[in-house]
């Protein structure tokens, strides 16, 4: 704001200088002009005979007398005084009104030079998905309303409402093969274990039916087989999209590497070291893994990862405790799509407990602790017994910690979800 200021000072200084200073010349110019006028009348006058010498000689010495007077500062003109005084006011005033009227004054407060807060940014999302609801209660028919509103909702990790707002997408817009697919895979995300199965898998293979290189599709139906541990299905649906996709691409990438590994499941070898992708490997819109490939697009070298958790529960919370309530232990990418790379599954009862999360307790294969070089790990007892979060939940979050990390991670549930 200071150098703002300085700048605006020394640009006001330099147009009352272009103003002012010929004003200030022009006004000693035409003071010198008129002496000089009048000084040639009188020698004409003397040259003609009109004035004697002594009557010249007097009137030269009273000329030259109020010129020198006019000449000082305190006597120039009184009009000349008013004009100069007046624009040495009114041009600065008049170029901070202007600026008022039309510039940015709110931008000089500091407060207003900071971004906005991660609270502020998710406030504004939640007024705009609150707009967008309220729209879709009054046209109820608009899928693709429903779509746009099930993504914001999948982007405030609101799992069970995204799967609610696709299902609308899909009802009103059957024949959707986007909408499909994205409302087989809300599903499954919403579902306890994450698992492509019974409706999901069945809205899949509809999609294929009609499609048979719907690339989406292909890539969820081999997961959907790999859940299911029938491994040649799974591998005959990648290596059916793998040609369908750029060859150095991020997603080819994956795909090659989850057929390796299936192939090594199926032989009953170890599965074989991940192809190392470079960063930023984030799908788009179009890609066929989108919200499955790797958010930090790292994979990780060395050996897989194994995470130990300790976990542990607020002793204010204790008379919040139900112990039949289902304790998840999970760890999910520092940033990228919510579904858990690695979870446990016990008994609220059993707390303190240790668990170990490593690429076995991944749900899907394409999203496991060895794709992510980041991670956040974190501990939630649910009565509903659902891995999503729900108002009432008992949780903890960690930092982000680097999944390739051997020292035991403390978590301490000391929070309610709200």
């Amino acid at each position: 704001m200071a150098i703002f200021l300085v700048f605006a000072a020394l640009m006001i200084a330099a147009a009352l200088a272009f103003v002012l200073v010929p004003l200030l010349r022009n006004a000693k110019t035409a003071t010198a002009a008129d002496t000089a006028r009048r000084l040639r009348v009188l020698d004409e006058a003397l040259a003609s005979g009109v004035l004697d010498q002594d009557e010249y000689a007097a009137k030269r010495a009273a000329l030259n007398a109020s010129a020198a007077g006019t000449s000082a500062p305190g006597a120039r003109s009184r009009a000349t005084f008013v004009a100069i005084l007046g624009v040495a006011l009114l041009l600065p005033a008049s170029a901070l009104l202007i600026y008022r009227l039309v510039g940015t004054p709110q931008a000089l407060d500091p407060a207003n030079l900071a971004p906005p807060s991660a609270q502020h940014t998710a406030a504004d999302m939640e007024k705009a998905i609150a707009g967008l609801a309220a729209k879709l209660q009054q046209n109820p028919d608009d899928p693709r309303g429903w779509a746009l509103l099930a993504r914001a909702y999948q982007a405030l990790d609101r799992i069970e409402e995204a799967r609610d707002a696709f299902r609308q997408a899909h009802v009103h817009a059957p024949d959707d093969d986007d909408v499909t697919v994205e409302y087989a895979q809300a599903l499954a995300l919403a579902a306890p274990d994450h698992r492509l199965q019974g409706e999901a898998r069945a809205l899949l293979e509809g999609v294929i039916a009609k499609d048979p290189n719907n690339q989406r599709a292909l890539w969820l139906l081999g997961i959907s087989d790999y859940q299911d541990e029938d491994y040649a299905s799974a591998i005959a649906r990648w290596k059916t999209l793998l040609p369908m996709l750029p060859p150095d691409s991020e997603v080819a990438r994956s795909v090659r590497s989850e057929i390796a590994e299936a192939e090594a499941r199926r032989d009953g070898r170890p599965p074989p070291a991940p192809e190392v992708a470079s960063s930023g490997a984030a799908a788009d819109n179009g890609s066929v893994m989108q919200n499955e490939s790797s958010a930090n697009g790292t994979q990780v070298a060395g050996p897989p990862p194994k995470l130990t958790v300790n976990v542990a529960l607020d002793p204010k919370l204790a008379n919040r405790l139900d112990p039949e309530a289902t304790l998840f232990v999970f760890a999910r990418a520092a940033s990228g799509p919510p579904m858990p790379l690695a979870i446990q599954r016990l008994k609220a009862s059993q707390l303190p407990a240790t668990v170990t999360l490593d690429d076995s307790t991944s749900m899907m294969p394409s999203m496991r602790l060895s794709k992510f070089t980041e991670v956040v790990v974190g501990a939630r007892i649910s009565k509903s017994g659902n891995a999503m979060p729900r108002s009432g939940d008992l949780e903890t979050l960690s930092a982000p910690v680097a999944s390739s990390r051997t020292e035991p991670i403390a978590l301490t549930i000391d929070q309610v979800v709200p």
